[in-house]
């Protein structure tokens, strides 16, 4: 079983425009509500790919019960969350259809008290007796410490589960000096972190401040890994046009899942990268088009030169 923790889940809500114009009212051609937060996304993604996972965070108020009414409905996932006494957020999408961009709008998390987050951390360490990987996604909720990622790999790693880290911030920089598996940030966050914007020095930054092995999000140049086996670029086939939500978590299911099941990194990165393409062909954060992602699939390249980079 794998386990994915959202410290700061949501609702996901998407609405499609025909063309999106500031200061104007729209018509919504359609509307779609998934349990959001980025690991719940990635949870969801595993589990279609036919691996069980738990999802764990926090979660409260009605958003809270619909998330979980909707969690339920998903084969594979099972529902670990502790409840808190302050609603979970909302996130908002608005894809434009004309020319498929996407606007986000991003609640704040709920407030989480101290005895809340004790809760959380007896709930992560019971389910890592059982785990075979952990992934811990996304940002913090208020009242939860900047340094809690770095704890829960710490956690992770005293219990020999292999876990995976994709978050920003000071989040990420302590998260990374805990020395975690594998962290996967994408160009913003890695700039961020190291201060450089050249990728491939950045990525060989991030890994010596302390993660085994990088994975950078390069958007629609695709990944680029630094790890104690080699460096790789992986690309995909062509630019796809759609909604880029979610995209970065299709990328943590597939590494996970190939951290799982053993893969040599280029299929590892194949996997990844084709699954995020796929995420873009779908209409919410959290799925992916299957057709499209075993067409893909066989398309992406994936190369070891990545002196250029």
């Amino acid at each position: 079983m794998m386990v994915t923790v959202t410290l700061n889940t949501a609702l996901d809500i998407t609405y499609h425009v025909r063309s999106l114009r500031a200061r104007s009212s729209h018509r919504v051609s359609r509307v779609t509500e998934r349990p959001g937060g980025k690991g719940v996304n990635v949870a969801r993604v595993l589990a279609a790919l036919g691996h069980p996972v738990t999802v764990t965070g926090f979660v409260g108020g009605p958003t809270g019960r619909e998330v979980r009414e909707r969690l339920a409905a998903t084969p594979g996932v099972s529902d670990a969350l502790v409840p808190v006494a302050a609603a979970t957020r909302r996130t908002v999408a608005v894809v434009d259809e004309s020319t498929g961009d996407t606007t986000r709008l991003d609640e704040p998390g709920p407030p989480i008290t101290p005895p809340e987050w004790s809760a959380f951390q007896q709930t992560y360490g019971d389910l890592l007796a059982s785990a075979s990987a952990v992934a811990l996604c996304g940002s913090l909720p208020p009242g939860v410490p900047v340094g809690a990622y770095a704890g829960l790999v710490r956690t992770a790693r005293a219990a020999g589960v292999p876990v995976l880290l994709d978050t920003g911030g000071e989040p990420l920089r302590r998260g990374v000096a805990a020395r975690p598996d594998l962290v996967k940030p994408n160009a913003e966050e890695l700039a961020e972190l190291t201060g450089s914007h050249e990728p491939l020095r950045a990525t060989q930054d991030a890994r010596r401040r302390g993660a085994h092995a990088v994975v950078a999000s390069l958007g629609a140049e695709g990944l680029l890994a630094v790890t104690p086996e080699g460096r790789w670029r992986s690309v995909p086939p062509a630019r796809v046009r759609g909604n880029p939500t979610g995209a970065g978590d299709s990328v943590v299911a597939g590494l996970l899942s190939g951290l799982v099941d053993r893969l040599p990194w280029p299929e590892r990165l194949t996997r990844a990268t084709a699954l995020a393409a796929a995420t873009v062909l779908s209409p919410a954060a959290g799925e992916f088009d299957h057709t499209a992602y075993e067409e893909l699939r066989g398309r992406v390249t994936v190369t070891t030169d990545v002196s250029a980079a």
